[in-house]
């Protein structure tokens, strides 16, 4: 039997594409008579099939009767079926049980809860949203009061203990007070085991916090997630009424909108099951919740860890600096929701704000400065190293630097540098020479290496001009008296003038 969608591509290959039978039918695969036989035909037409007999046809109406009396299985049925001389198998008999028995629909029992006995708690996941330059997973916390419905409402991007606390904490604060039990299904932040005929193993960090808030934790049966019912009505209120068509570009923008939509329409609506408002009904059930603890409980996520040797750790593929001293060093690490707090020994050494984008590189300008302070302290004496053997005077020079100029390190840097241009001799003698003339300054060093290395012009050769006046022009012989060794007899002559 050919199908509709066969059909219509041969009417669309002869009506549109103006292809023959044969054209078509090499097109579609098909015999040209298959082809010319549904070009006949005005419409399609599907040929109905006569049902077939089956030789549980006598007994249907056996069958009925026995289900209608008892629910039996469809096994129960076939060996009855037997009995009365059956000789089919047991597949058509299973098939037509299961197509004529009514459906079985579960009955729940109706819960009813006292004024600030329970709460239940749950999360809920909606897509994604951006986070600076990343997306994560967008999760959100609920926790209601059973009595009243009112609702508490968190978003998160991570579903890990720390949060899971700190929204538990944010609630209570909200609410005033704490209800005597909170319901949890069986997620590992709450309950590690769950074996059906044995008591739940809860998760520790949740039993000390319980101890601390002062609550009980109940834990649902496994399936059994009707038993938190008023949760989960309130996962799919927030998803159907707040997150249904919101459109929010960051992160950060939804929480703020959360609130808003909780005070103006979440706990403002008439509950379709109380018939009250739940900020009505939680006036009545404030005063049964039980006071805080004064105390507040150290939510963070402890974690232990070694720090790498460009001193980071690393959370969430994120790296966190500590102080240069601690490269290598296993520390303790304790990530709160909104921070990351690191210890070495119990001792505090590292802050950051947490980051929920990927891949960043987050460092305090405090922690790299010992270890450039080391280094620079390092450059400097090498530097010192190098001047001090350019010669047996750059001790003296130095120390005249140190006392004349401010910046005698710059000098002493520079001088060195000249050194590599000029050679050591050089720069040794020209030390002397500004020690000797107490000239302090690489610029006159390197006036001094500079007129050192100019090049003077050698001496040419004496040019007698040949004009004939210049050639006989006569000069006057010099008066060489005054060089004239003095005799003794002079002396004599002078004494007596003298006298």
């Amino acid at each position: 039997m050919l199908d509709y969608e066969t059909y219509c591509k041969i009417r669309d290959c002869h009506d549109r594409q103006h292809l023959t039978i044969t054209q078509t039918a090499r097109a579609l695969g098909l015999h040209p008579q298959t082809v010319s036989k549904w070009l006949k035909a005005a419409r399609y037409a599907h040929r109905a099939q006569p049902p077939r007999a089956s030789r549980l046809d006598p007994f249907k109406a056996q069958v009925v009767r026995w289900l209608d009396a008892h629910p039996y299985s469809a096994q129960q049925i076939f060996q009855r079926l037997r009995e009365a001389g059956f000789d089919g198998g047991y597949t058509i008999v299973r098939d037509y049980v299961s197509k004529i028995r009514p459906p079985r629909r579960e009955a729940f029992l109706k819960l009813a809860f006292a004024p600030g006995e329970c709460a239940q708690v749950d999360w809920g996941e909606y897509g994604s949203i951006a986070v600076g330059s990343t997306r994560r997973r967008l999760s959100f916390f609920v926790m209601v009061l059973c009595y009243s419905r009112l609702m508490y409402l968190e978003f998160t991007v991570s579903q890990t203990m720390e949060h899971f606390l700190a929204c538990h904490e944010h609630a209570f604060a909200a609410f005033g007070g704490c209800p005597a039990k909170i319901m949890v299904d069986n997620l590992k932040s709450a309950v590690l085991q769950r074996l059906i005929g044995h008591a739940p193993v809860f998760n520790p960090r949740y039993l000390d916090a319980a101890r601390h808030w002062g609550f009980e934790i109940v834990a649902c049966n496994v399936g059994k997630g009707n038993e938190k019912g008023r949760v989960e009505n309130g996962v799919g209120y927030v998803k159907k009424n707040l997150l249904n068509g919101l459109e929010l570009a960051e992160f950060s923008a939804i929480n703020p909108a959360a609130r808003l939509w909780l005070d103006t329409i979440g706990n403002v609506r008439i509950h379709g099951e109380t018939h009250q408002r739940p900020v009505d009904l939680f006036e009545t059930e404030r005063a049964h919740l039980k006071p805080l603890n004064a105390s507040p409980y150290d939510v963070a996520r402890i974690l232990t860890v070694r720090t790498s040797s460009q001193f980071r750790v690393a959370l969430d593929t994120n790296h966190y600096s500590v102080p240069a001293r601690y490269a290598n060093t296993r520390v303790t690490l304790k990530a709160y929701p909104d921070r990351i707090c690191i210890y070495y020994e119990n001792q505090l050494i590292a802050r950051h704000v947490r980051s929920y984008e990927r891949h960043l590189d987050i460092e305090d300008p405090e922690h790299p400065k010992a270890l450039l302070a080391q280094r620079r302290h390092a450059r400097e004496q090498r530097l010192m190293l190098r001047f001090l053997s350019l010669g047996p005077h750059a001790q003296a020079y130095c120390e005249g630097l140190e006392q004349r100029r401010i910046n005698a390190r710059q000098h002493v840097r520079k001088t060195v540098a000249l050194s590599e241009i000029y050679g050591i001799e050089a720069v040794a003698r020209a030390l002397q020479d500004g020690l000797a003339f107490q000239a302090f300054s690489c610029e006159y060093i390197a006036n001094m290496l500079e007129a050192r290395a100019r090049q003077r012009p050698e001496a040419g050769a004496l040019h007698l001009i040949r004009h004939q006046d210049w050639l006989e022009f006569e000069l006057a012989q010099p008066d060489l008296s005054c060089y004239r060794v003095p005799e003794a007899n002079d002396d004599q002559d002078d004494d007596k003038d003298k006298s």
